[in-house]
């Protein structure tokens, strides 16, 4: 009787152990708790679209002033190629960007006299990154 309580006992370890072991890591890991949800990737996804956006729409306004327009007829270049090109800008350069066409609309509106070399040199920026895509 002892004998087959003791075969019984390790019948029973055994197969906990396999239960144990058995199960796969990635199913232990798919109940822990992600880092990032979905839902934040997805506010994190539309927070930098609408940045992008705001940032394209700020050079936009630059070059379509007055002064912007000025500052691309005494350039020569094409006002449709400069949109295009803007379009194109990584978000890093767009950020660049729009920070100084904020800072040249800013100047502009307190009756700073930079506003135009700020434009103009917005304007080289993108004009250089044109020549390098073509």
């Amino acid at each position: 009787m002892r004998l087959t309580l003791w075969k019984f006992a390790q019948i029973f370890i055994l197969a906990a152990l396999v239960a144990i072991l058995g199960v796969p890591r990635p199913l232990i890991a798919q109940s822990a708790p992600h880092v990032v949800t979905p839902d934040d990737l997805e506010k994190a996804s539309v927070n930098a679209s609408q940045a992008r956006q705001q940032n394209i729409d700020t050079l936009n306004q630059l070059f379509s002033s007055d002064q912007g327009r000025q500052a691309l007829q005494s350039a020569h270049v094409d006002p449709q190629q400069v949109k295009a090109a803007v379009a194109g800008l990584s978000d890093e350069e767009l950020a660049q960007l729009a920070s100084r066409a904020r800072q040249a609309q800013a100047d502009f509106a307190a009756g700073g006299l930079v506003t135009g070399l700020i434009i103009l040199a917005v304007l080289v920026i993108v004009i250089a990154i044109i020549a390098g895509v073509h």
